[in-house]
C-alpha cells in the first residue's frame, strides 16, 4: 500500500467517525428534546393563581404582587421562560391545570393527601394557621374549643374550610352545638364577614395573619395558639409530569441559591422557620 492509499484510508475512516459521532450526539440531542416538558404557551411559563391570599398573591391597583408572583418571575428568568399568569377563582385552579390551560399552579397551594391524588407538588415552604377575630373579642374566642355553636368564615375550597370542617364534625361528635361554616370567594370577603360581625372568626395562614394584624390592629386581632404548623405548600403540576416538575424544581434551586428566595421571604414577612431551602 503507498504513502497516498494510506493517507486516504486514514481520511475515510475518520470521516465515517465523524458520522457516527455525529449520529450519537444527535441522539443525546433528541432525548433531550424529548424530555422537555410541552409548555402551553412556547416560551411561557403559564401558571394558574388566585390573587386573593396576601401576602402570597394580591392585586394592588390591578397589579398582581406578592411573594408567589415574585417568586414564579424569578424562577421564570431562571429557566429563560416568561411567567404568564391566569388569575381565576381558586377552585377552578386544578381543573385548569389538567385541562391544560396553564402548564402549573403557583397559588401557595397546600399540599394535602386529596389534593395530590389529582397533582403531584413541588414543595417550596412550610406554613400554619391561626385564627382572626374582630378587634376587641366579642365573642371570647381562645382557641378552637370555644368555636361549637360560632360562625366561622373560610375560603371556597381552601384547606381552611377542611380544618373549619373537622372542627364542626368535631363539636357535633360531643354532642355540643354546631360550627356555621361559612365560605367566601376570597379571604379578604371572609376577613369583611369577620368585620361586619356576621361571622365571629376566620382561619387565615399564620403569614396572612401577620400582615393582616399589622396593617389593621384597629379591625382585627390574633387569637389562639398556631396550629397545623408544618403544612406545606408547593407549585403543582400535572399528575405524573415529572418533566415539568423537575424543571421547576431546577429553577426554584437556582433561585435559592442565588438569594432571592431568602430575600423574598424577608420581603413580605414570612416566617424564617417555613423555609424550605
Amino acid at each position: 500500500m503507498t504513502t497516498r492509499d494510506r493517507r486516504f484510508r486514514t481520511l475515510r475512516m475518520l470521516a465515517i467517525g465523524a458520522v457516527a459521532l455525529g449520529a450519537v450526539i444527535g441522539s443525546f440531542g433528541t432525548q433531550a428534546r424529548a424530555q422537555t416538558p410541552a409548555l402551553a404557551v412556547p416560551g411561557k411559563l403559564s401558571y394558574g393563581v388566585a390573587a386573593t391570599f396576601a401576602p402570597f398573591e394580591y392585586s394592588v391597583d390591578g397589579k398582581l404582587t406578592g411573594f408567589d408572583i415574585e417568586f414564579i418571575e424569578a424562577i421564570g428568568k431562571a429557566l429563560k421562560l416568561e411567567p404568564a399568569a391566569l388569575n381565576i377563582e381558586f377552585k377552578g385552579l386544578i381543573p385548569a391545570l389538567q385541562g391544560k390551560r396553564v402548564d402549573v399552579i403557583n397559588s401557595a397551594m397546600y399540599i394535602n393527601p386529596a389534593r395530590s391524588e389529582q397533582v403531584d407538588f413541588v414543595p417550596y415552604m412550610k406554613i400554619g394557621q391561626q385564627m382572626v377575630v374582630k378587634k376587641g373579642n366579642p365573642s371570647a374566642i381562645k382557641s378552637r374549643e370555644d368555636l361549637c355553636g360560632k360562625k366561622v368564615a373560610v375560603t371556597l375550597g381552601g384547606i381552611q374550610e377542611t380544618y373549619a370542617r373537622q372542627d364542626a364534625e368535631r363539636c357535633k361528635a360531643a354532642g355540643k352545638p354546631d360550627v356555621t361554616v361559612m365560605t367566601f370567594p376570597t379571604a379578604q370577603d371572609s376577613g369583611l364577614s369577620v368585620r361586619q360581625g356576621r361571622a365571629d372568626a376566620y382561619y387565615e395562614s399564620t403569614a396572612g395573619v401577620a400582615k393582616m394584624v399589622s396593617e389593621r390592629s384597629d379591625a382585627f386581632e390574633a387569637v389562639g395558639p398556631v396550629f397545623e404548623f408544618g403544612t406545606q405548600i408547593g407549585i403543582a403540576v400535572r399528575k405524573g409530569e415529572k418533566d415539568m416538575a423537575d424543571l421547576i424544581a431546577s429553577g426554584i434551586k437556582q433561585v435559592a441559591a442565588d438569594g432571592t428566595y431568602k430575600r423574598l421571604m424577608q420581603k413580605y414577612h414570612l416566617p424564617a422557620e417555613g423555609a424550605l431551602f
